[in-house]
């Protein structure tokens, strides 16, 4: 396994990181989350990845209602030391419906993150992630309140997910000019299937030194299983399928994966997680895991090298489309109450 500084950063990360959406209590979560694994299934994963020298964990507080974070949080105790992981999470999503269980107030992230501690069982994270952006709080309340989460020794970095790149200027740029704690990682979708961020936020992260940790390099799956093959994940997931006229450049780019995989006598898997992984800048893309080969193809594929020509035929097929993902309502299928003792 290699490891990387996260951005300008002395922190060292292994080039994949485990994304932990993937396990906790389906029954607490409602229909989204059928298709995760419980504590007694996730626990080979985590255990395959640390023994495959994966350091990175990414999980979230309104992932199966807080209940990846809890099973997140044991399963590390168990297997690993505390000072070796890389353990990050993140707020935004409503955990109620109910004023202020959600967005990014400095009452709602002050609460976010204590009750994220409660449930991973630990005294700080390394990496405090806002989810999206908030258009509803002010950006000085929301670089204030993540600072003093910093200085108070609840997290070590700051890091934020999917937003438009102008958005993300306006955060680094409140936090530095009022000499606050900045993000020091940009989580962005980014796949063969969707690529709108290497026009502005990939080469805005690069300028200013920030890492790269991607989410959904297979596009949810599209890109490794038949056209039309429908799972419990590809209903659920809503940023990773697209409608008419891009259709036919998803196709295109499919079957190019498909033909060079089978040439190169590697899965589908490998291919995609190789491309994305020879993006300038990516620091480490998230993987999930549901079967054991998820994780293997995953880990095989950091020895995979493209040619000129393969990237060429991966990438001439792609289709402009409009921006996805950069944004969920605080009342969608992500807010799930929580247990009661939370």
């Amino acid at each position: 396994m290699h490891y990387v500084n996260l951005g300008h950063t002395g922190l060292k990360v292994s080039r994949l990181c485990l994304g932990c959406m993937s396990f906790g209590d389906a029954a607490s979560g409602g229909s989204f989350w059928g298709w995760v694994l419980n504590e007694r299934e996730s626990r080979p994963y985590f255990r395959r990845a640390l023994e495959a020298g994966i350091n990175f964990f990414d999980t979230a507080n309104i992932y199966t209602a807080g209940t990846s974070e809890e099973i997140t949080g044991r399963v590390l105790r168990d297997m690993a030391s505390r000072d070796e992981v890389v353990v990050a999470t993140k707020a935004y999503g409503a955990w109620r419906p109910a004023p202020n269980t959600g967005g990014l107030s400095r009452k709602a992230l002050f609460s976010a993150i204590d009750q994220s501690l409660g449930r991973l069982g630990m005294d700080h994270v390394d990496l405090f992630q806002i989810h999206r952006f908030d258009p509803h709080t002010p950006v000085e309340e929301t670089m204030e309140a993540l600072h003093d989460i910093v200085k108070a020794g609840k997290a070590r970095y700051l890091g934020a997910s999917s937003m438009m790149a102008w958005q993300f200027s306006k955060l680094q740029h409140t936090a530095r000019s009022r000499g606050w704690t900045p993000f020091v990682s940009m989580q962005p979708q980014l796949n063969l299937l969707y690529r709108e961020e290497e026009r502005e936020m990939l080469p805005l992260c690069r300028d200013s030194g920030v890492g790269v940790i991607p989410w959904s390099p297979l596009a949810g799956g599209r890109l490794v299983r038949p056209a039309n093959e429908q799972t419990a994940r590809t209903r659920a997931n809503r940023y990773s399928s697209f409608q008419g006229e891009y259709e036919a450049s998803d196709q295109r780019i499919i079957a190019a994966l498909g033909e060079i995989a089978l040439a190169r006598g590697v899965s589908p898997a490998e291919v995609a997680l190789a491309w994305v992984l020879r993006q300038p800048g990516v620091s480490a893309p998230i993987i999930g895991a549901t079967r054991p080969h998820h994780l293997g193809s995953a880990i095989d594929a950091l020895q995979l090298e493209l040619s000129a020509e393969e990237v060429a035929a991966l990438e001439q097929p792609y289709a402009t489309r409009p921006v996805s993902g950069v944004e969920f309502p605080l009342k969608d299928d992500y807010s799930l109450t929580l247990r009661g003792d939370d």
